[in-house]
Formats: C-alpha cells, structure tokens, sequence
C-alpha cells in the first residue's frame, strides 16, 4: 500500500535544518553514494512511521540482512572473507551515519574478486569429466550450509552444485522423452498419422547433452553477473539498511524507480516490444499489436538487436553484449520522439527501422472481466483485478476503479445476477483507489483508518452516494493478496457487503508508503534516487490492524500458498499487530453468512478435486522442506521414480474442468480477428479459468447469495 503523499505541511514539524545538506553536486559514484547514504539515514530518522535507533544493535541485524542478500546460497564467500568482515558487523551504524562507504567497498570487491575465481573454478570442473556415480549429497537448505573454509571446499561445493543441476537436466530430458512415448504410443494406437519425433538418447548422450547445457548457464550467468556495474549493488547495500526498519521500506535507485513508475501505471513510452536476453544476444520478443515495432512492418519476434539510436542528435549504441535493461532504457524515451534499431534478421540481413515513440499499455496490470453462464441459464460475472493501479501524473491516464467501473457498466448490460471479483495475487496499490472501488457496490462511508508516527488518526470515507451494482458480490483473495486488497476485502466484509472466500488468511502487510525523491532534501539537481518509506499503518473500520493478521475469509479454501510460509507474520523485521478504537459505520448485514458457510463447506467436503489439490499442496511443501538431495544418479533416478509414482495420482488436476461456460464481450471477440496477440491471451486466460477448481465454488456461493437474499 503506497500514496501520493504531500510532504510539506509533515515537514513543518521537523526541523529543516536537519534534512537539508549543502552538498556540491558529485564529482563521482563514490561522492554520489555517500550523499545518499546520509540523507537515507536522516530520512528514515526523521520520516519513518517507527523509527529505529542507529546503534551496534541496528548494525548486526543489518549486516545479517546484507549477507542473506548477496550471497544467499553461501557459494561466493570464504571463511576468512567473513572473518574480515565480521570485523565491521557493529559498525554498519556508523558507516551509514557517516557516509563511510568502507565496508561496502570492501564486499563488493571481494565479491568480483571471488566471482572472477569461481568462474575460472567452474571452467576447470567442466574441463574434466563429470562423476555422477559418486555417493554424494547437496545441502539445498541454506540455513543449515556454512560458509566454505577455503578455496577447496568451495570448488567441492561448486561441483557439487553442478552435479545438480546436470542432474535436473538429465531428469528433464527423460520425462519429454517419455512425454513424446506415451504420444507416440497413443498415435499408433488409434492409428493417427504420427507426425512425432521421437529421439532416444543413450545415457552417455543425455549426460554429455546437459553437462553442456548447465555449462553455458554458468558461463552466462557468470557473464551477466561481470556486466553488472558495481554501483548496481550500492542499492542493495541501502536496502540492507532500509529493510531493517521494515520490509517495505525501500532504496530506488533512479532507474529502479523509473521500473515501478512503468508497473504502477500500467503503461510504458517505447515501441511496444518485449526485449530478450539469449546467450549474451538480445533479441526481440512478442510485439504489441498496434505499437510502434508491429505497424513499422520490418521487425518481427526473433530479430537480433544490434544497435539502438535513442534520437537524432546521438550516435548508434552498439548493444552486443548489452544487459536488457540498459538496452531498454536506451530504447524508451519521450512520447513523439524517434528511435532507431539496426537488427539482424533471421535470413542474416540487417535492417534499419525507425519508429516514433508511443505510448503502450500493459494491458496485464489493469482490470478485466469476463461473463460466466450457470447450467441454469443464468448469467454471472467475473472481474479480475491485478492490482490497484493509478497514474497520479496524467488525469487521462488510467486507474483502477475507473477500470472496474467499466467493466460493471459491461456485466450490468449482459444481466448478470452477480459478481465475483477476484483479488487473489494482488498485492495493492493506490489507497485512494480502495474507497472509490468501494463506492461502486455501497453507499457513502468510512473505509479505513490511518495513523501516522506521532499517533494521530484519521478516518478515510468514500463519498459515493450513488453504487452501480448493488447486487450479490463476492471476493476471493489468497495469501499473497496484500496491503490495499485487504482493505477492500476487510471493509467489504465489515460491512457485510461482500463475502470474503478464499485462504484462511491474507498477506497481513498493514503499512501505507510514499516515495521520498532524496533530491528534496539536497542542494543538488543530481538524481540520487528515492526511498519508498513506511509513513503510517491503516486499521480496519473496526479498529483492527490488519498488519501480519491479515483478513480472515467468510468462506475458507486452503490452496497451494496455504502450506508454505508466506506473509508479513513470517518477516522478522515486519511491524507488529495492534488495535485502536473503531469508527462509526452502519453494517448492512446483506447475507446470512453462516448458512452460506455451511453450504459451501458442504460442497468442498464432497469436492474430490479441491481434496486432491489439498493433498498435493502439502507434499509440494514437504518436497521444499527437504534438506539434501543426492547426487548419486541411480539414487536420484530412484528418487525421481518414487516421485513420479506420487505424482500419478496428481494428474488428475491437470485435467480438471469446472464446467463454467465464459462468454466474451462481442466487441472483443471483433478485437480477436484483428489482435493475435490479444487472441491468444484471451485463450489462455479462459483456459486456465476452467481449471480453477476456487472460482467454481465461488461461482456457487454467489449463486446461493442470490437465491438467499
């Protein structure tokens, strides 16, 4: 959950002196971080919800964070490397206070240092054969791995982490072969044409085959990791320090916020093109219909990109060798502007297109909606909302509740009995958003509250007074529904204007955050960035946090996420739960929710398919849970077989259909004929809607709302 948070009349409490630091503009990075290592500190001093004392204390628990950051698998560093560093570990307080970027120097060089030798030790593993035939064992948990003694034990380790991954190669390659069998079986059986091709490779061939495989993934992923600027890595330094003030508090280095800015407003100023990064290459992806790289009508998916002309006055970048999104960001640019690709088509002819910037949706990030017919003959509807998008720049640009205002306008004209939202997977957004979506379905009233650092609390109402569906309404969340999804869910739930089905639980993150550009508080027309900083913590209508809690559904369904350790309850940094006095709001009490529990809980219990998933859900969590795994190959295909045994019985669930039958808008099935792209999207999503055993039940308890009302 973030805003657009006005900080001036906040500032008038604070003394000005104390934020604003008279620095000259950088003469280098080292001058640059070190500026913003010091106004990060005093912003979080001065501006975070709860602020923590800098002491030795802060400094251990950062420089723990720092390490499970950079090097999480412990593959990197050496004993006597961390017996350098722990000589740091209780003034990280003081670095940071000081500017003193010392310790972050130190790592960082160690680190290119370490991963220069690595890859010269993985070229001299590959340089020899590969034993699969040795009784060995990987530590996969990385709590319980140390931290190698010396340069041998790290070469074993390396090894041993090849071996793996050889391993999941060979293992990959025998279940397409068997894939390809049981096709090619199924083909003959019925007497098809068999247009299947079936290549068995002998034991030899499967491992040469993937010892090469998981050998160009090293080298590349050593590549890119090289390419990699050191300064890159400063913000991961900054976030050590800022995610241990809370988890969602952030350090956005100026192009990482440029990043968010493009997700959070759903649309991007480019040419409308995936960029794709292949063997050190970059080539272009899928291209948006009706985008600038679609109607230039010379490129395609597949070219290779070899230069960028970001405008006229510039010269050509080579981009061989090129990272994606350094390459990305050459190619995005102002609205109205030109850029230049020189590509290489797949017929080796090289090509020269220039096209003008446009603006380019990401269609994914907003709303969509679809009409379900009940067996019955009824009509119901079905609205997904990705997250809950604003753009706060553009008053044309679009915004969430404007998008599900649309697509109820759509469902209303269809007669629909009712609607199903679906909030699962949506980690939030805009607040302002939350109170407008919900003016929609309910009249005026307050929807959530706020408290900033000093206490003070405010009530936040919608002022909607005229809601365009006031019919039945259900929303389904899950664990990862975050932050402005579980104030919708909990004040729809409060007010007994929806009913709330899915996980036990939501996410639980109950904080509201603002970008602080740094550049306000320094003497400097430099960019250094902004800090995504926790400023307040809402509270349901009814006084609860909704921090690590989250939102307890009406209806509960377990799913995949309901087993694994997901959620604020589980970040040894997250701000704790509380409670302050409810608001004044009126429960309307719409549906006798028990009686629709029971009904529903009825039907789940008979649900063979929804208790086969259950079952499922928990083996694949006892399967993360392992702690080694062999690296022996008959014991890894043994373990491997008994997986598969296990697995048979999964199947089943790939096969599910819920039996909802989806209709598409008529003008989108216009918009099909003329947008592949969009066709196959369409296709997809409504594939993988008659799988979804939850949006069935779902589509049942909306239907007993209705006939209860």
């Amino acid at each position: 959950m973030w805003k657009n948070f006005k900080l001036n009349k906040f500032l008038l409490f604070i003394p000005l002196t104390s934020l604003m630091f008279c620095f000259n503009s950088p003469k280098n990075d080292d001058e640059k971080m070190q500026t913003i290592m010091v106004s990060v500190k005093n912003t979080l001093s001065y501006l975070h919800y709860s602020p923590k004392p800098i002491n030795d204390a802060y400094s251990k628990d950062v420089y723990k964070h720092y390490f499970e950051m950079i090097d999480p698998g412990k593959r990197y560093f050496l004993q006597s490397d961390m017996t350098e560093f722990g000589k740091h570990e209780t003034k990280l307080d003081d670095y940071i206070n000081q500017g003193d970027l010392q310790f972050y120097k130190l790592t960082i060089d160690r680190l290119y240092q370490r991963v220069d030798e690595i890859d010269k030790l993985t070229q001299e593993i590959f340089s020899k054969p590969i034993n699969l035939n040795e009784d060995e064992t990987l530590t996969l948990e990385s709590k319980l791995k140390k931290v190698p003694a010396d340069q041998k034990e790290q070469y074993n380790e390396w090894k041993k982490f090849i071996k793996y991954n050889i391993l999941q190669e060979i293992e990959s390659m025998n279940s397409k072969e068997e894939a390809q069998k049981e096709k090619k079986d199924s083909v003959q059986k019925f007497k098809l044409k068999d247009t299947i091709k079936l290549e068995i490779l002998t034991p030899q061939q499967k491992l040469t085959k993937a010892t090469d495989e998981v050998k160009d993934l090293v080298k590349e992923t050593f590549t890119r990791f090289k390419k990699r600027k050191k300064m890159d890595w400063f913000s991961v330094y900054m976030n050590a320090y800022t995610e241990v003030f809370d988890p969602h508090t952030n350090y956005y280095s100026p192009k990482d916020k440029e990043d968010f800015d493009t997700q959070f407003k759903g649309k991007v100023i480019g040419i409308g093109a995936i960029i794709q990064e292949k063997k050190g290459n970059l080539y272009l992806g899928a291209l948006t219909i009706g985008a600038p790289a679609w109607k230039s009508k010379k490129l395609s998916d597949g070219d290779k990109i070899l230069k960028v002309k970001s405008n006229p006055k510039e010269d050509h970048v080579n981009v061989v060798g090129m990272l994606s999104d350094e390459a990305v960001r050459l190619i995005r640019g102002e609205k109205g502007t030109p850029v230049t690709l020189t590509v290489q088509k797949k017929d080796k002819t090289i090509v020269e297109v220039t096209m003008i910037r446009e603006e380019v949706a990401i269609e994914d990030t907003f709303a969509k909606s679809i009409i379900v017919n009940s067996p019955g003959g009824k009509k119901y509807g079905f609205i997904n909302l990705p997250s809950f998008n604003a753009d706060f720049e553009d008053e044309k640009g679009r915004n969430a509740s404007d998008d599900i205002k649309n697509e109820i306008i759509k469902l209303k004209a269809q007669n629909i009995e009712g609607i199903v939202l679906d909030l699962r997977n949506n980690g939030g957004g805009s607040l302002t958003e939350v109170g407008d979506i919900m003016g929609l379905f309910m009249n005026a009233g307050p929807y959530v509250q706020v408290k900033d650092g000093n206490g003070k609390i405010q009530t936040l109402k919608n002022k909607q007074e005229t809601p365009i569906w006031t019919g039945p309404l259900v929303i389904m969340q899950n664990e990862i529904s975050a932050s402005a999804s579980e104030i919708l869910a909990g004040a729809m739930q409060d007010y007994g204007r929806a009913i709330i089905v899915g996980s036990p639980q939501s996410y639980g993150k109950g904080t509201v955050q603002t970008f602080v550009d740094l550049n306000r508080f320094l003497n400097s027309e430099d960019d250094f960035g902004s800090l995504k900083l926790t400023i307040q913590k809402f509270y349901r209508i009814t006084g609860e946090s909704n921090q690590r809690k989250g939102i307890v559904s009406d209806i509960k369904m377990k799913d995949f996420f309901t087993y694994a350790e997901i959620g604020e309850r589980y970040d040894d940094f997250a701000l704790a739960w509380d409670k302050i006095p409810s608001a004044t709001f009126q429960k309307l009490s719409y549906f006798d929710v028990k009686a629709l529990e029971n009904a529903s809980n009825d039907r789940m219990a008979k649900n063979t398919n929804y208790q086969l998933l259950l079952e499922s859900a928990q083996w694949r969590e006892q399967l993360d849970k392992e702690e080694t795994i062999t690296l022996n190959i008959n014991k890894f295909n043994d373990l491997m077989k008994h997986r598969k045994s296990q697995i048979e019985k999964f199947k089943k669930l790939t096969k599910f259909d819920n039996g909802l039958k989806f209709e598409m808008y008529p003008a989108e099935i216009e918009r099909e004929k003329k947008d592949e792209v969009f066709k196959k999207k369409s296709e997809m999503w409504i594939k993988n809607l008659r799988k979804d055993s939850y949006l069935q039940e779902a589509m049942n308890i909306v239907a007993d709302m209705k006939a209860k009302g």
